[in-house]
């Protein structure tokens, strides 16, 4: 039987994250790797080779697409194209995370080994949780944004439209953080954040840079 062909975007690190979730997971699909840099055509990437552009990829005829781009406007670009083409939106969980029966993962998203999706926790389209991240009860992660390894949110943390949240970091239970927001690596939020600012240090402070 042929096996069903998935249109992976992106030949950087996320992308070799997301083939190694797919093969250890034995995941029956014929994975076709494409990338937006033309001049990564037929190249390699985890002993596959690379399509450039993915206008070309799409002549394959895969059923079903995963964007594997950390950069999070870059992953809602790309998605909202490859769903106008028909094509299913596919979500990879890496079968060493730990998920609640009652956790609820959408289309697109990408979960890393070693990642805990806890009861009634929400993943919204498309989001990125990397490996080892903390996703506690009650959260919700909004579309595309983007979950460092290591970061912890505490108990009904609500994340909204790609946010950045950096490696280590620790969101206190019942703290919001609003669309757009970038969080430093290691920062400790104790309060709700505003739209499209930047924080960093402990405890987690505004910053211009």
């Amino acid at each position: 039987m042929e096996l069903e062909k998935l249109l992976m975007i992106g030949a950087g690190g996320q992308g070799k994250v997301v083939i190694d979730a797919i093969r250890a997971a034995k995941i029956p699909f014929q994975i076709i790797i494409a990338d937006e840099d033309k001049g990564k055509n037929g190249h390699v990437i985890s002993g596959q080779r690379i399509i450039a552009p993915v206008t070309d990829a799409l002549l394959v005829g895969a059923m079903a697409f995963h964007v594997a781009v950390g950069h999070n406007a870059s992953r809602e670009r790309i998605t909202s194209e490859l769903e106008k083409c028909g094509i299913a939106n596919t979500a990879i969980v890496h079968f060493r995370a730990c998920v609640s029966e009652t956790a609820q993962i959408l289309c697109g998203v990408f979960v890393a080994a070693h990642a805990v999706i806890a009861p009634d926790a929400r993943l919204e389209r498309g989001c990125i949780v990397n490996h080892g991240a903390i996703i506690d009860h009650d959260c919700v992660v909004g579309e595309f944004s983007h979950i460092a390894p290591n970061v912890t949110l505490g108990g009904g943390v609500k994340v909204g439209r790609r946010v950045l949240i950096g490696a280590g970091a620790n969101i206190l239970p019942g703290v919001s953080i609003n669309d757009d927001c970038v969080v430093g690596a290691g920062a400790v939020v104790l309060n709700d954040l505003g739209t499209g600012t930047v924080h960093v240090g402990v405890p987690a402070r505004k910053t211009d840079k």
